[in-house]
């Protein structure tokens, strides 16, 4: 956490900051009796995670979900990196491009933002800017609708109005479809929409600690709530606002219950400290059985998203060079699949 940025109203700025400052003096006098959240979090990083939650909790639990939004992008802690991006309109859909200055890749990524298809802040922006920089790709992030205003099947339905423009301008083997935690979600489901329609398949899919089930599954969603920002409730609380009145179905709705096989190559990433852990593992190894082409990394040491810390920890760099080299397998070297990594590589 280098940085806060504020915004919104100035009683929820004043709220939250005294909140962060409360968290971050506790979590220093924690560390300095040896308690900490994870070995080998010092405790700038535990803070940010603490903050994040305690700003996800209290918006998920106000009564009025709009205020909710308002609340969490308050404050909100980043990093010192500096991204050289110019953001701007998207003319013909709902949405805003990222350019990086130096552009230096032929691809150009649709990213799909998280925020348990509920929140849409500061944070995604930024996620966007870094996702650009890293890449130095061109980049298109579309404002999908979200929940719980607009349930199922909203989110699917802008996903692929997304693809259809920018398909329209760019083709499908220069296209990589992108997305964190229920982006994620929205990128694999994607796919399977796509072979429905018998449209093209994008050049690569890239799932960061994607979102594969709606419902309850493995230890993790619980047994890690305490070193993740997001927790195993929120996720459940999410695939009830997608699904409020059970029209669709768990299985419907979770990439984990569709055969990839024959679609686009996948790249996932996941963290071992993460709550959505264990749905990934599973997703990864039961589409490797059907003959999916699908590769996951994971970094034992980080919790959900965590490759928004940047150069804050040497797993969240080298997940962004992964995710440059990933794009660069596919887009500029013809044909090819991913190369093989060093790391903690599952599948």
């Amino acid at each position: 956490m280098g940085k806060i940025v504020y915004s919104g109203p100035l009683a929820l700025q004043l709220r939250s900051l005294a909140k962060l400052s409360q968290i971050a003096v506790s979590t220093k006098v924690r560390h300095c009796f040896g308690h900490r959240m994870a070995e080998g979090w010092d405790a700038n990083m535990e803070t940010g995670i603490r903050v994040v939650r305690h700003q996800f909790t209290q918006a998920m639990r106000h009564s009025d979900i709009k205020e909710g939004r308002k609340l969490f992008d308050s404050v909100q802690p980043q990093t010192d990196d500096v991204y050289a991006i110019a953001k701007s309109d998207a003319h013909g859909i709902k949405g805003h491009w990222y350019d990086p200055e130096e552009r230096e890749s032929d691809a150009v990524l649709l990213y799909f933002h998280g925020g348990g298809y509920a929140f849409h802040g500061g944070v995604s922006d930024r996620f966007a800017q870094m996702l650009a920089h890293h890449t130095a790709a061109r980049l298109l992030v579309p404002e999908y609708r979200l929940t719980p205003e607009h349930p199922h099947p909203a989110q699917a339905e802008d996903a692929m109005a997304a693809w259809d423009y920018l398909s329209a301008h760019v083709p499908a083997e220069k296209i990589v479809v992108i997305g964190d935690s229920a982006g994620g979600h929205m990128a694999l489901m994607l796919l399977q929409a796509l072979k429905a329609q018998g449209k093209p398949q994008p050049a690569l899919c890239i799932g960061l600690c994607p979102w594969t089930d709606i419902g309850a599954r493995g230890t993790s969603l619980s047994g890690n709530d305490r070193t993740d920002l997001v927790q195993g409730w929120m996720a459940l609380q999410f695939g009830r606002w997608l699904d409020p009145d059970l029209l669709y179905g768990r299985e419907a709705l979770s990439p984990i219950s569709y055969d990839y096989k024959g679609l686009a190559p996948l790249y996932l990433q996941a963290g071992g400290r993460e709550v959505l852990r264990d749905m990934i593992i599973d997703f990864a190894q039961e589409q490797k059985e059907k003959g999916a082409d699908v590769r996951l990394d994971l970094w034992p040491d980080m919790p959900h998203d965590f490759q928004a810390y940047d150069s804050m920890t040497a797993s969240s760099q080298a997940s962004l060079v992964r995710i440059r080299q990933a794009i660069d397998s596919h887009i500029n070297t013809a044909g090819g699949h991913l190369r093989c990594l060093e790391g903690a590589t599952i599948v």
